[in-house]
């Protein structure tokens, strides 16, 4: 028998993993609350068949953030091999499970579209996905569903649980809150709406685009990661209190700075995961102790470096192993650097 996935939650994610999923020679199982919504998937290829996990090598819960633990618990208890989700809020989740199968997992990737009808195989091409292994987590279940992440073309990062809900707050849920409070604001002036709605080319319909995501998934996302939301908010506030001083105050120069500040910024993002380079393997000898793998694969995340492969070689005597890390060669030494600064004695070659 070949390998076997399940999706729990077939929508826009969940329908995406599953056609990746077959594509790539997986069978694949799926469940969703709504009966309806999973035999669509059925019918779109997205699963070969409908069903509960039972057996399933890595089972994948796409579900609304705010039942995403419970899914993963009984998934777990049904005998799933290893277990993620989909969720882009990390700690609670995280923190409910505590099984040492289960790495929390964020892809940032969407769709216009809604639902299952929106769902496409190449969703995950060159997109982040974000693992969120604790000390807890085991290394090879670690290894296990990365590999499977990368599989289906993303590019996959670690962070710890708390961190990325901090750093998703900045680049996805304050955004998202912000273009719906523009696109309110638009609403709201109703005398005035067609024409504002004519002068809407360009800038305004570009960042208010994320406003016409799905407004259903947004109030568990803010109840499960209000104490970041709010922080950001207020210094979001804080940040539009300082431009209406420098508008207000007719601070040219001051306007100026910050707009060239911003220019330079967006300018220096990154547009997707360049794969024609030249690669080195770094190894890395540690403890067969829990935890060893999320803090090395967190390092590689902090100091900027993409992990192409990853692998844990486990010593036959125990105590200890060697983690394997495929990276771009241009960043090996400075990894190696970082590592030794940790207290690793790592060592590094070149890939032909």
């Amino acid at each position: 028998m070949g390998k076997q996935a399940a999706i729990i939650g077939t929508g826009l994610i969940g329908g995406s993993i599953g056609l990746a999923l077959r594509e790539r020679g997986w069978q694949v199982v799926g469940t969703d609350e709504d009966e309806a919504v999973a035999a669509e998937a059925l019918r779109r290829g997205a699963l070969d068949s409908l069903g509960p996990p039972t057996d399933a090598d890595i089972v994948f819960v796409a579900t609304p953030v705010g039942v995403a633990a419970a899914e993963a618990r009984k998934a777990l208890a049904e005998g799933a091999g290893l277990v993620t989700d989909v969720g882009s809020v990390k700690a609670p989740i995280v923190g409910a499970v505590n099984d040492r199968r289960f790495v929390g997992g964020h892809p940032m990737a969407g769709s216009e579209q809604e639902g299952v009808a929106g769902a496409r195989a190449d969703l995950f091409q060159n997109a982040v996905w974000v693992l969120t292994p604790t000390d807890d987590t085991d290394d090879d279940s670690l290894v296990q569903i990365r590999s499977v992440v990368a599989s289906l073309g993303a590019d996959v990062v670690s962070l710890a649980p708390e961190r990325h809900d901090a750093l998703v707050a900045v680049v996805s849920h304050v955004p998202h809150l912000t273009a719906a409070t523009l696109m309110a604001m638009a609403d709201e002036r109703s005398e005035e709406h067609q024409v504002m709605l004519r002068l809407a080319a360009g800038g305004f319909r570009d960042m208010t685009r994320i406003a016409s995501g799905h407004p259903g998934i947004w109030p568990d996302i803010c109840d499960e990661n209000s104490e970041a939301i709010c922080s950001v908010l207020d210094r979001f506030i804080a940040a539009l209190t300082g431009v209406r001083s420098l508008v207000a105050e007719g601070n040219r120069g001051g306007l100026l700075e910050l707009l060239e500040q911003a220019r330079s910024a967006r300018a220096h993002l990154p547009y997707g995961l360049d794969r024609d380079v030249s690669l080195a393997e770094v190894r890395v000898p540690v403890f067969d102790r829990p935890g060893e793998l999320a803090r090395i694969t967190s390092l590689t995340t902090d100091v900027g470096v993409n992990i192409f492969d990853l692998e844990i070689a486990h010593s036959v005597e125990g105590g200890q192993g060697v983690a394997i890390l495929v990276v771009n060669a241009e960043a090996a030494d400075g990894l190696l650097e970082a590592l030794g600064k940790q207290g690793y004695a790592p060592s590094s070659r070149a890939l032909s």
